[in-house]
Formats: C-alpha cells, structure tokens, sequence
C-alpha cells in the first residue's frame, strides 16, 4: 500500500466511521430527533455497523485500521512503524470531517436542542455541554484511575480482537467476514464496558471530533471537557500496546 492510499483509506474510513457513529448519538439525543430517547441498544449496534460499514469500504486501500490504538497494536507486532504517522494523519483528519459531517446532517436539531431553555439550564455553559456526548466521550463517575483503567480493558479487547483475526483458519484469514467480526467485538464492548466511560477505545475518535465540537459556532454547547480528554486518548493506546505484548507471547 502506498502512502497516499493509506492516508485516503484512513480518511475516507474514519470519516464514514464518525459520521455514523456520531450520528446514532445526535439521533438518540437531540430534540426532534425520530429517534430521541431510542436507547443504549441503539448507540451501540450504530457504532457497531458504523465499523462494519467503513471497514468494508476502506479495507482494499488502507487495510481499515481507522484507530490510532489499532495502528499502534499492529506496529508492535509486526515490528514496523514507517507508515504510523500517516495512518494516524488519515484517522484524525477523517474523525474531524465525520463529526463536522453529523453537524451538517442534525443542523436543524442541534440548533433545536441547545436553544432549548430547559436543556440550557441543565448544563452550565463552563462544564461539559449538552451535545458534547454526540462528539466525544466522558464518564459517568469521574475516577482518573478506573476511567483509565476501563479505556485500556475495553481497547485491548478490541485490539486483541484484531490482531487474532484468521488464526482458526490456518492462518488463512477470515477475509470480508473479518469486518463483520471486527462490528460485533465493538457492539460487545459497549453493551459490556460502555457503561463507565462510553467506551472511546479509540484516540482519534474522541480526540477529533472533541476539538470539532470546540470550534463549532453551536450555541450554549458548553464546555469541551479538555480536563478528561487525555484519558481517552492515552488509554486506548495503551489498551493497543498490551494487546500487541499479549498477542506476541500468546499466540505468536
């Protein structure tokens, strides 16, 4: 694969990624939403779909890793980092158009939902906003420690996940059906670990779309919680390394 096909696959899956994944949250929570109120269910089988759907599209150009912990844990096993940062470039960019994209497409609620009073008054406009959830994750009991903890569990789950991907098939492969392996994993992790911190497992996926809702011209969104947001970033990485040392003593 060539770099320049590395970063569009990167991009254009992430993108897709965000936009779907962001936007089973935008039509669970905004007001106006069909889909208001629709449930945990809802936000996990969307962001499980919204993996499938972008893996299988990107795949034949970047591999489709589509997450910087993914990127890091395959490095670590194979032993080479020369494309790292262009993976890495592709998925932050893509993140950030995804979650602009979800701006785009729920335009109408957004502005709805924040010029709500009643949802105003709810969320001061110093802490963390009313839709920052739609962009990016934040946890429910604020812990450092276990909130750390459960983005590094969740991504070497995924990662892992990854990584051992073909081994019951002499090696072979599982192919396209990977992808849809790959989605369940995912819909597994946030049924499972979501419920603390809304399971990021994914640096670029919150990173991008948390600075995307930083520059927005949203009114009364509040604050973008930039006091959490090293805990989804460093977490899932580490989450990606352990998985790859597992992975090597393991099943290498």
């Amino acid at each position: 694969m060539s770099s320049s096909d590395i970063f569009l696959g990167e991009t254009i899956g992430t993108a897709v990624l965000i936009l779907l994944g962001g936007g089973v949250c935008a039509a669970v929570t905004l007001k106006g939403s069909k889909a208001r109120n629709a449930g945990w269910l809802a936000i996990t089988f969307g962001w499980g779909f919204a993996v499938m759907t972008a893996v299988y599209m990107t795949a034949s150009l970047s591999g489709a890793h589509l997450n910087p912990a993914v990127t890091v844990g395959i490095a670590i096993k194979d032993g080479t980092w020369g494309d790292v940062p262009v993976y890495i470039a592709g998925q932050m960019l893509g993140a950030m158009i995804g979650a602009a994209l979800v701006w785009v497409a729920y335009y109408g609620q957004f502005q709805a939902h924040l010029t709500d009073p009643e949802a105003a008054a709810k969320d001061p406009i110093e802490g963390p906003g009313p839709v920052l959830g739609i962009f990016s994750t934040g946890p429910e009991i604020r812990n450092t420690w276990q909130n750390l903890a459960t983005e590094i569990i969740g991504t070497v789950v995924l990662v892992l996940a990854v990584l051992t991907q073909g081994l019951n098939d002499s090696g072979k492969g599982l192919g396209v059906i990977g992808a849809l392996i790959t989605a369940f994993v995912v819909v597994s992790i946030g049924l499972s670990l979501g419920g603390p911190t809304g399971y990021a497992i994914n640096p670029a996926r919150d990173l991008g779309p948390r600075i995307v809702h930083a520059l927005l011209p949203l009114p009364n969104k509040g604050g973008s919680d930039w006091s959490y947001a090293w805990i989804p970033v460093v977490g899932p990485l580490i989450g990606g390394a352990v998985a790859a040392g597992i992975y090597t003593i393991a099943f290498a």
